[in-house]
């Protein structure tokens, strides 16, 4: 149960004010009824409709304690605003999305939106901007790592209708930010620096989670967006049709109250695969890249066994069909953790994907075998590495057709 004055006051405030927009429990009077039934006398004429000025999305994934924690931040940093925050929750295993749905029902600033078999913070953050009505949208994490009180600093800077965008930076005017390990510090200065240097990105903090945009630039650059990643902002500098008019405030990065940090392998790679795709002017997708790369590994894995099996007296063709298979297992492995994550296979469907995709990889590695072993015996024996490269290349394109149309395909 949330406590303190400051977030009943705004319940109450907006109560009198009428239903937030997409409110479908308390609608209010249509004109059509208000005509059939004029007030008598002493009624009290009940107040116009007030809508939200600005949305304050928030990403959840396993933030149960943290959900009632920022909605009071939230009450207090935006009193006397028409605001509503909506919680875009990727099926947390916690409770966040019942924590989300227990605030809505005693407040009707609070929306939640649950996703099933979809995960991954750039399409949550995509779909509660676009789900909102204000002229104002704002990211915010929910993991309390970011200032609040600067939300109506930044609602006031697009106010005043010279900007597009409000950024709070972690590094403007040399704030810098307590929140982070020296290792994860070190991580986001370059990635920040690759940002700039690569992308051009006119910003001090290009890596920003936490930021306010109107929401009609939101749709003119959405369809331009990857729903895979984790930085929103880069993909929002990157493909913006138009150059953004920018702000930035500075704010002092927190450290985590509850729950884990979402930063891992995949988060890296999702954000180097953006940085490509930005360049590439989108020809090629993140999940692409990140399928490439885990080839690129079955690749060595594939020449490691063959020459571990060769070493050993193996023949060709039984030395290359166990490389192939052992390489067939590790790209299966690292796509359901990495390249899939959004559609990760887990427990015993983790077993029956594996299977499936040998079952349908099975062609390729037959054809990979012919390949690979034609071309050796016309004589590019002595090169065994040429010939292993082609058997690894028929494999990896049977194995991402399989991949994109079968074993990971969306439900």
């Amino acid at each position: 149960m949330i406590r303190g004055r400051g977030f009943f006051e705004g319940r109450r405030t907006l109560a009198n004010d009428g239903p937030p927009a997409g409110d479908m429990t308390r609608p209010g009077p249509s004109s059509a009824d208000a005509a059939a039934s004029p007030p008598g006398p002493g009624a009290r004429t009940a107040p116009a409709y007030v809508p939200p000025e600005i949305t304050v999305v928030i990403p959840t994934l396993n933030e149960r304690d943290n959900v009632p924690v920022l909605a009071e931040r939230l009450a207090a940093a935006l009193d006397g605003v028409a605001w509503e925050a909506i919680f875009v929750d990727d099926d947390s295993r916690d409770g966040t999305i019942e924590a989300v749905r227990a605030l809505a029902r005693t407040t009707p600033r609070i929306r939640g939106i649950r996703r099933i078999h979809r995960r991954g913070l750039a399409g949550a953050s995509l779909e509660g901007m676009l789900a909102s009505a204000a002229p104002c949208v704002a990211l915010i994490d929910a993991d309390l790592q970011h200032d609040e009180t600067r939300l109506r600093q930044m609602l006031d800077i697009l106010r005043s209708g010279d900007t597009d965008l409000v950024v709070a930076s972690r590094y403007v005017d040399s704030v810098e930010t307590g929140g982070l390990s020296e290792v994860r510090h070190k991580g986001s200065r370059f990635a920040t620096w690759l940002a700039q240097k690569v992308l051009k990105a006119p910003l001090s903090d290009p890596m920003s989670g936490f930021f306010a945009i109107r929401r009609e630039a939101v749709e003119r650059v959405a369809p331009r967006l990857s729903d895979q990643g984790f930085k929103i902002l880069l993909d929002i500098l990157a493909s913006s049709p138009e150059p953004l008019r920018i702000r930035e405030v500075p704010y002092v990065f927190k450290p985590r109250l509850h729950g884990e940090s979402k930063l891992d392998a995949a988060v890296v790679l999702e954000y180097l695969g953006l940085v490509v795709a930005k360049l590439s002017g989108d020809l090629v997708s993140i999940r692409f890249l990140m399928f490439a790369l885990v080839g690129a590994s079955g690749v060595v894995v594939n020449l490691a066994v063959l020459w571990l099996a060769l070493a050993a007296g193996a023949g060709f063709a039984a030395a290359q069909t166990i490389a192939m298979l052992a390489a067939m297992a590790s790209n299966f492995t690292l796509n359901n953790a990495l390249t899939y994550r959004d559609r990760r296979r887990r427990g015993w469907r983790f077993v029956t994907g594996l299977l499936t995709f040998a079952a349908l990889c099975s062609i390729g590695v037959v054809g990979g075998v012919g390949v690979s072993t034609f071309l050796y015996d016309q004589g590019h024996g002595p090169v065994w590495w040429l010939a292993g490269l082609a058997g690894a290349a028929v494999g990896t394109l049977w194995n991402y057709v399989t991949s994109t149309a079968i074993t990971w395909r969306s439900r």
